[in-house]
């Protein structure tokens, strides 16, 4: 799998640990903070509602901060970023536009169009091209066209407005190039599209995170702009990061301000904090307010602040014209050369290195998806920082924190132990700006391509006991950290684990020990009967059954879930791998390799015969797998009753499934006796283990919680393009419920239907839509469980692809055919469009959209056109390795 190549390879050889030179400066910076939990200290819990995006221009955040294109350092006290103003729009374009989950239609939704075009592991290389529209930003228009959509309308997108008609934009293309670890050259490009002179200001902006205001830490950094002959530059000091200077290009106006809220005009009480805000700039350069913040004369220094920016004003850029800006963010005082010969040339040569480490310029369409989609799983990276404890209480400067957070059901209470203040990989830079714990994982396949080190980082890192909850949950996501994510985490781990050329054992047993506490916790907390059946409620596909699965049921009956109970067999076979792989090494994980494979034996018979009826999850009739709904009698009995929807809950069953390999029984040989002493006293687990023998003599097994015959009846319906199979990769949903369908839960009545596009239901937000589109995340598990069960059988196991078409072919083909749907998303078909873009406008013949791939949170089931979040490059840059022929190591 691994790409690296040349001078890239060796800095990251050099970067093993997070905390490296090559590391401490990244794009760390969030591109939304308002709307987020940490920010939230309201009664009620509506963070959207407490801190709105109106909100953030006046008002200072209390956990991070947010800006376009920009960077920052690894603890997220100095950022980078750039502002923008077209002479029309109300405020400054200082971070990107978009609608809380009540505006939005379907959720929230951001209403902007920017992409990252090119990266390197170690950010010495960054590209970023942001699409600013030259008409008045269309706030209003947005949010009116999002309330008369209604739930079973398209989102309305930025294009609908018609502010982008005839190409009237300015496309600002940001580079970012390292000279050094602590020495950043920065070109800020802004070309005009459209037909007509355009006016234009840029403001690059360098400002410290607030940590000062909070009664916490008094410690104030400061930050001095000044101006001379031959300079322009900002000199910026803090206690722990020390003292840095940016330098600016030609001869801006120097602007200084406070990063401070402006109580009184936000709120009309008290006073201010400073007499300069965090509004000062704006307001001064969009509203001519004098006073508002500091104007450094040619030849003079500014009064220490906390905000500057440089303001670049281009009355008229002609139609074409591209306008440049330099910046250089240098620690220590800088130097007189910042522009010199080493600003070009360190440009040049940090973008021919990231050419050399990805193998070279992109020559086909492929190359190119690979390349962006790499780019924006890097950008994925920001600073999150969270102390849980301090923001349960309220800080000691402010109002007490309301009762209801600390009381019975307050969000987030029984998590006081979290602190946090690492960079994480988040599922997407706006939508989702927080990490979940499921997506992490995902995210890491890709990582792992091009820097197993953070891939190997960031899996360890959520199981530290600042992040895993004592009784060894793993925090799902930030809106509820008790929530329950699928257990993919020790699947990331092997994934990464046989990356890398020389595998890193103390890795693996690393993450092996602290999942011994998540794999108790699962068992104990969701499997309340010891029936070996889980629960687990929504498991991260939100909307996928008729009824929220998180919500309790009606009295005595309760939930026994198909893919709860899959997860569960699947994760202690992943278990089971890795102890196996330890016990090479180390007699003593021999032993707890052998629980897991019982673990395993035990879930795999229960999940066939459940309850008064004999009924697990697998359904006989049907030839599928349900969820079920059960409830004890008094007799002892147990009634159950499936839930006849054919969903990605039925599908889960066949991740469950490895392969024990010659090695293992020659290796090992007290786990090869305990297997057939369970064989011998307990025959019925035979139908979950099936054997072959090499021609050498040597015996391989394959351990599947679905038999061959189940096997078949489930890849029938899977591969049948009336049900599960589209163009595109499998659908959430079986299409044959076009029409919709009853069932009975408990008791009650429920309709659920295929879905293929966006939700119709608010369920979990309504952002997001399990009931047909496609998911990249479950598609890459089930291709890699068709090569897995392929190298057991081989030519001997065939298939029909699709359904009813007469070709047969083997798993490993059907996998290979089921990687190229999902990347036929991103790649011109016969029309030359690609299906991801849809109806929306870069599916248009203008090269200005159509060069730029677009990577969504999801795919329309039937069109394939992208939807959800538009920035999804965290598990949707699984592509990256699917084009690259992942899995290598099933």
């Amino acid at each position: 799998m691994e790409v690296m190549s040349g001078a890239e390879r060796d800095r990251l050889a050099d970067s093993g640990e997070m905390t490296s030179p090559w590391r401490l400066w990244g794009p760390y910076l969030a591109a939304r903070q308002w709307g987020t939990v940490r920010e939230d200290y309201s009664a009620d819990g509506n963070a959207w509602g407490y801190f709105s995006f109106d909100h953030a221009r006046d008002r200072a955040y209390r956990w991070g901060e947010d800006g376009i294109a920009g960077v920052c350092d690894r603890h997220g006290f100095l950022n980078l970023a750039v502002a923008l103003w077209n002479g029309r729009d109300p405020i400054l374009k200082e971070r990107y536009f978009g609608l809380s989950n009540g505006e939005g239609n379907h959720g929230e939704d951001v209403k902007e169009h920017w992409w990252v075009l090119d990266g390197t592991p170690t950010h010495s290389y960054m590209k970023v091209l942001y699409r600013y529209p030259q008409a008045e930003f269309p706030y209003a228009d947005l949010r009116r066209l999002a309330a008369e959509a209604g739930r079973d309308g398209r989102e309305p997108e930025l294009s609908d407005t018609g502010v982008l008609a005839d190409n009237r934009f300015f496309d600002v293309t940001v580079t970012y190039a390292k000279a050094a670890p602590d020495d950043l050259c920065v070109e800020v490009t802004a070309t005009n599209q459209g037909p007509a002179d355009a006016r234009l200001d840029l403001l690059p902006q360098l400002w410290f995170r607030n940590t000062w205001s909070w009664g916490r830490d008094a410690r104030r950094p400061a930050l001095i702009a000044a101006t001379d002959k031959g300079w322009t530059r900002v000199v910026a000091e803090h206690s722990l990061i020390g003292r840095y200077t940016l330098h600016a290009s030609g001869h801006p106006t120097m602007l200084v301000t406070d990063n401070e809220t402006d109580e009184i005009g936000l709120f009309g009480r008290g006073r201010n904090p400073s007499r300069y805000t965090k509004a000062g700039i704006d307001d001064h350069v969009v509203r001519g307010a004098a006073d508002s913040c500091q104007v450094v004369e040619p030849g003079a220094a500014s009064q220490p602040g906390t905000k500057a920016a440089a303001w670049y004003h281009f009355d008229a850029v002609a139609p074409g014209e591209s306008v440049t800006v330099r910046l250089r963010l240098i620690r220590g005082d800088g130097h007189g050369r910042a522009f010199g010969s080493t600003f070009g040339s360190t440009m040049d040569l940090r973008r021919a290195e990231a050419d050399e480490f990805h193998g070279g310029p992109p020559v086909t369409q492929r190359d190119l998806v690979r390349r962006r989609a790499l780019a924006g799983l890097m950008w994925t990276k920001q600073v999150y920082r969270f102390r849980l404890r301090h923001w349960l209480e309220g800080d000691p400067a402010n109002p007490p924190a309301p009762a209801q957070r600390l009381g019975p059901g307050a969000r987030n209470v029984h998590w006081r132990h979290l602190d946090v203040a690492d960079v994480l990989s988040m599922p997407d830079e706006w939508e989702y700006p927080w990490f979940a714990a499921w997506d992490l994982a995902f995210h890491m396949v890709p990582f792992a391509s091009i820097d197993p080190a953070f891939a190997k980082d960031q899996l360890l890192l959520m199981c530290r006991e600042w992040m895993m909850h004592p009784d060894g949950q793993l925090p799902a996501y930030e809106w509820e950290f008790g929530d329950v994510n699928p257990p993919v985490h020790a699947w990331a781990a092997l994934q990464v684990y046989h990356a890398e050329d020389t595998p890193d054992r103390t890795f693996l047993a690393r993450v092996f020990h602290k999942l011994l506490l998540n794999f108790s916790w699962w068992v104990n907390r969701k499997d309340p009967e010891g029936n070996y059946l889980f629960e687990g409620g929504f498991l991260g596909m939100d909307n996928i059954g008729p009824v929220n699965r998180s919500e309790p049921l009606p009295a005595g009956w309760r939930f026994e879930q198909s893919d709860a109970t899959s997860w569960m067999a699947t994760y202690a076979l992943h278990l089971m791998r890795m102890a196996l792989e330890l016990a090479r090494h180390d007699e003593a994980y021999e032993d707890v390799a052998t629980k897991f494979v019982e673990h395993f034996l035990s879930i795999a018979g229960v999940s066939a015969r459940f309850g008064s009826a004999s009924r697990g999850i697998w359904d006989e009739r049907d030839g599928f797998c349900y969820d079920l709904v059960s409830r004890p009698h008094g007799d002892g009995t147990v009634e159950s009753l499936p839930v006849r929807v054919r969903s990605m809950v039925g599908l889960i069953p066949l991740l469950a499934t490895a392969v024990l390999e010659p090695w293992v029984f020659d290796e090992l040989p007290r786990f090869a006796a305990r297997l057939n002493y369970l064989l011998h006293h307990q025959p019925e687990f035979g139908q979950f283990i099936g054997w072959r023998t090499e021609p050498d003599g040597r015996r391989r097994a394959l351990l599947s919680l679905l038999d061959d015959d189940k096997l078949h009846r489930v890849l029938t319906r899977m591969f049948d393009e009336r049900e599960f199979l589209s163009p595109h990769g499998i659908r959430s949903m079986s299409a044959a419920h076009r029409d919709g369908l009853t069932v009975e839960i408990a008791g009650r009545t429920h309709w659920v239907g295929y879905e293929p596009g966006e939700s119709r239901t608010p369920m979990f937000g309504g952002n997001s839509n399990w009931r047909g589109p496609v998911w990249f995340p479950t598609n890459a598990l089930l291709v890699q469980a068709l090569h897995t069960v392929d190298t057991f059988h081989g030519d001997a196991f065939t298939v029909e692809l699709p359904t009813g078409s007469g070709r047969r072919v083997t798993l490993g083909e059907a996998a290979g055919e089921l990687s190229g749907r999902l990347a036929s998303l991103f790649l011109p078909g016969p029309d030359g469009r690609r299906p991801a873009d849809g109806k929306r406008v870069e599916s248009g013949d203008s090269p200005l959209w159509s060069e730029h791939v677009t990577f969504s949170e999801y795919f329309d089931g039937d069109t394939g056109e992208g939807l959800g979040a538009t920035h999804q490059t965290g598990w949707t840059a699984l592509v990256a390795v699917l084009l690259a022929g992942w899995p290598v190591n099933g």
